[in-house]
């Protein structure tokens, strides 16, 4: 007894198009007509519907037929996933005229004319008082900066340049060096301790950005948080590099 297959509601196809160098893949409903089928294919190709001559290809890229019915569903058409539907436009564009966006139109405002705008997100966020222009978010933002600075500072007093110290940042192996520098710095905010390391374990010289905060030889110098930093008596370790 033979078994009538009975097709899927949908049907995944492959879009080209004369218009454009690239096919999309979509999927649509076997129930549409050729003309509810044009109408959706505007949104992929940028093509009129009513320019518009539609191919039917095989997933094997043969030709089987025209869709030029309109009344006709595209589900009376042999489609089946892994087809491909080819758009031809009549209305006279050019190949790749709806893919360069450096020929399209762009819209621009000065910013002062912007902040004048009342229908903007902006200004919805100003009259609301939200986002970064919430003073209590603002205020909050700026103690916890003040927090933070406060308690690096207290960090940074407790350790002195020269002072012997091991570098603990996690994640990372311990290393050994001497402080040469304590305070703010230029390349980032907050307090920054300066070490020499005994072995050439860091990023720089000393200079950040072309500022010199102390002398060393290159990749021996490193700028940490005082959080980080343990001043005490550390020995530099022996690492048997004189041993021959």
């Amino acid at each position: 007894m033979e078994v009538a297959g009975i097709s899927a509601p949908t049907v995944t196809v492959f879009i080209s198009s004369t218009l454009n160098t690239f096919r999309s893949e979509k999927r649509y409903s076997r129930s549409l007509t050729i003309a509810e089928f044009k109408c959706k294919l505007e949104l992929v190709v940028g093509s009129p519907a009513s320019c518009m001559e539609l191919e039917l290809y095989g997933a094997d890229d043969k030709f089987y037929s025209k869709l030029d019915r309109e009344d006709a569903l595209l589900g009376s058409y042999p489609v089946d996933d892994g087809c491909r539907i080819h758009v031809i436009d009549h209305s006279g564009a050019r190949l790749g005229e709806y893919e360069d966006v450096s020929k399209v139109k762009k819209y621009k405002i000065s910013q002062e004319s912007y902040d004048q705008r009342q229908d903007t997100v902006r200004s919805f966020l100003k009259r609301s008082k939200l986002g970064r222009y919430s003073e209590e978010e603002r205020a909050q933002r700026e103690a916890e900066v003040t927090q933070c600075l406060t308690e690096e500072k207290t960090q940074a007093d407790a350790i002195t340049v020269g002072s012997r110290c091991e570098v603990r940042v996690p994640g990372q192996s311990s290393r050994r060096g001497t402080v040469m520098y304590v305070g703010l710095a230029d390349f980032k905010p907050g307090y920054w301790i300066g070490v020499r390391y005994d072995e050439p374990l860091g990023k720089n010289d000393g200079s950040v950005n072309g500022k010199r905060y102390f002398e060393c030889q290159a990749k021996y110098g490193a700028f940490v948080k005082p959080s980080v930093v343990t001043v005490g008596d550390f020995p530099e370790e022996d690492y048997g590099l004189d041993e021959m």
